[in-house]
């Protein structure tokens, strides 16, 4: 065995309870004015957002609020909220929430230093400002959007796409998992298995390596059988069941740091932007097909990554069948458009076995087609 790894990840990452209250100078640190980021619920119902406000008002730091974060964040809506940190003179920024408003965050603070850049200017103009500093606080178990340099955005057509590198990190992460206690069973669900894709994708990622490998069987080995629980019970998880899913994403989420994702991300998009299907689900439908090419490519992981979870790979399918279990066909029409676009993907290259837009094609026939 090979333990060659390289890791990089500037996020200092705060974990446990009460941790705001507990490292709230940290807040003092980085400025008098702050401008949060939120979408219009999750950091209301979680508590997040009244803690944050009761330590702001204690430390006497001005703030204004940016609720206008919804699922998918428009790159518009994002380059609205740099504007408002530009204006309101903010020395830093806070973003609570699941993926969209974390990922949000992360453009808010680079539009804000960067008035050049505009919308999908954020693709292709050179950031040449530093990014506002970014605290932020997670509420969902499955982006880990905390620990990752990556922000996914959707286009002014309508089309995801990330952008990634060292202007996308926060520079605090505060995690505390007593804030993923609210989330409905759905949205429960949708996370965790965004979380299992995102340790699976990365360990069997071209540029994923033994570190990648070592936190993607962690994660695995702490959701599997929640989702295994979930699936029998249709009940929400306990606390301990919260907190370990909470934590299992962030590990995922240091995988994904560098191993990256593969074609159940690049074609789970599709699924979101035009059926809408939750991204985690949207992306889970595709894993079964995945394992089976990285069982070609390692087949030695391939076995650890089952005996750490303590199941099958056809149990597996089973329940990511029963959760993904979508009303709608689509037409092998639509289907040749997506081959089209899908030529060159990025994701496609980062997974195992040279998957390319044809073999996408036959998968989402197989799965949907009329």
């Amino acid at each position: 065995m090979t333990y060659d790894f390289s890791f990089y990840m500037p996020v200092n990452v705060i974990g446990g309870n009460n941790t705001l209250q507990k490292n709230k100078n940290i807040f003092s640190e980085l400025g008098k004015k702050c401008l949060i980021v939120t979408g219009s619920t999750s950091a209301k119902k979680s508590g997040a957002l009244n803690d944050l406000i009761e330590i702001f008002n204690e430390l006497n730091i001005e703030y204004a609020i940016f609720d206008k974060i919804t699922e998918n964040p428009l790159t518009a809506t994002c380059y609205e909220g740099g504007v408002m940190a530009r204006e309101f003179g903010a020395d830093f920024v806070v973003g609570i929430g699941g993926g969209s408003p974390l990922d949000a965050s992360k453009a808010v603070c680079v539009y804000a230093t960067n008035p050049h850049i505009v919308n999908d200017g954020i693709y292709t103009e050179k950031v040449k400002n530093k990014p506002l500093p970014l605290a932020v606080i997670g509420t969902t178990s499955g982006t880990g959007s905390e620990v990752s340099g990556v922000s996914v955005l959707t286009r002014e057509n309508g089309r995801k796409q990330s952008v990634s590198g060292k202007n996308y990190y926060a520079k605090y992460a505060f995690a505390d998992a007593k804030y993923t206690y609210s989330v409905p069973f759905y949205t429960t669900v949708s996370t965790a298995l965004d979380a299992l894709a995102h340790a699976i994708e990365s360990a069997f990622s071209p540029r994923g390596d033994f570190l990648t490998q070592q936190f993607a069987l962690i994660s695995v080995k702490m959701i599997y059988p929640i989702l295994e629980k979930l699936s029998k019970s249709n009940e929400l998880p306990s606390t301990d069941d919260r907190d370990a899913l909470y934590f299992a994403s962030l590990y995922a989420g240091f995988a994904l740091n560098k191993g990256g994702t593969g074609f159940p991300h690049g074609m789970g998009y599709a699924l979101t932007e035009d059926f809408n299907v939750p991204h985690g689900l949207a992306c889970a439908v595709f894993i079964p097909e995945y394992l089976r090419e990285a069982e070609k490519s390692k087949p030695q992981l391939h076995k650890a990554f089952f005996d750490a979870m303590g199941t099958t790979p056809e149990e597996l399918e089973k329940i990511v069948t029963q959760f993904c279990d979508f009303d709608f066909t689509i037409s092998q029409e639509k289907i040749n458009e997506y081959e089209i676009r899908w030529e060159n993907l990025k994701n496609f290259k980062n997974s195992p076995t040279g998957f390319n837009n044809k073999d996408a094609a036959r998968l989402m026939a197989d799965l949907f087609a009329k």
